[in-house]
């Protein structure tokens, strides 16, 4: 996994704006969802990706380790899956036209509906009790890209957990979009994957400075179990 390395000097303005260093310290577990985003074969499979991200496969044993936190405590797991079909060539037209003919057409073969890239990750613990979503934009908040916010709010959520991949792309407009759309929001870091440190970690900082907050999987399990173990003592 990536090693965490957020520069002092943004943690210092969160704590000088906040009052903390991490605004969404407490967590009620049932009003919590981890939000998984793009864990899809499309983007883990060196043969038939896309755009490939060799640390996605190394980030599985945490999402699923916090995927199960997060259901013992009483909250939803949102599996997102990233997916092409021709609206996205009309609706979606600017990003279709910044690649090639040839990076078209692979995004297209490994990012449709029934195809093996369009599939979860087959290590990937996903459970009967969790949701899928199929999102048709970077961000699932964005509106047109998907009923994700209807569904998470529907089931009374309004803190989102976000991981997945990439965490510079999907992960993190996603999750600025989650805050903009009033979902409180933390990038848990080592839940995310990058094609490298620097770019993992520049958008954790960017995302940190002002947007939400950034909690280690171990973090974010901690105060799950504080926040279940204060709703059993009440």
């Amino acid at each position: 996994m990536h090693p965490l390395a957020i520069p002092p000097e943004i943690i210092a303005r969160v704590e000088a704006r906040c009052g903390r260093a991490h605004p969404f310290e407490e967590l009620v577990p049932a009003r919590t969802a981890f939000v998984v985003i793009d864990l899809q074969v499309g983007f883990m499979d060196a043969a038939i990706s896309h755009a490939f991200c060799p640390m996605a496969e190394r980030i599985v044993p945490a999402v699923n380790r916090l995927a199960d936190a997060v259901r013992a405590t009483g909250g939803g797991v949102f599996w997102v899956q990233n997916t092409h079909d021709p609206r996205c060539d009309e609706e979606w037209s600017v990003m279709q036209r910044m690649a090639t003919p040839a990076a078209r057409a692979r995004r297209v073969a490994a990012m449709t509906e029934g195809t093996p890239g369009h599939a979860l990750w087959p290590a990937l613990d996903v459970r009967p009790g969790d949701e899928r979503v199929k999102k048709h934009r970077f961000s699932a908040f964005i509106q047109g890209s998907s009923d994700l916010p209807e569904r998470l709010r529907a089931r009374g959520f309004d803190t989102v957990l976000i991981g997945g991949t990439v965490t510079n792309v999907c992960c993190e407009s996603s999750a600025r979009d989650a805050m903009m759309t009033n979902f409180r929001t933390i990038m848990v870091a080592d839940c995310n994957a990058a094609n490298s440190d620097a770019e993992h970690n520049a958008s954790l900082a960017s995302f940190w400075n002002i947007f939400g907050d950034v909690m280690t999987t171990d973090h974010v399990i901690d105060r799950l179990r504080i926040g279940a173990a204060g709703k059993a003592a009440a």
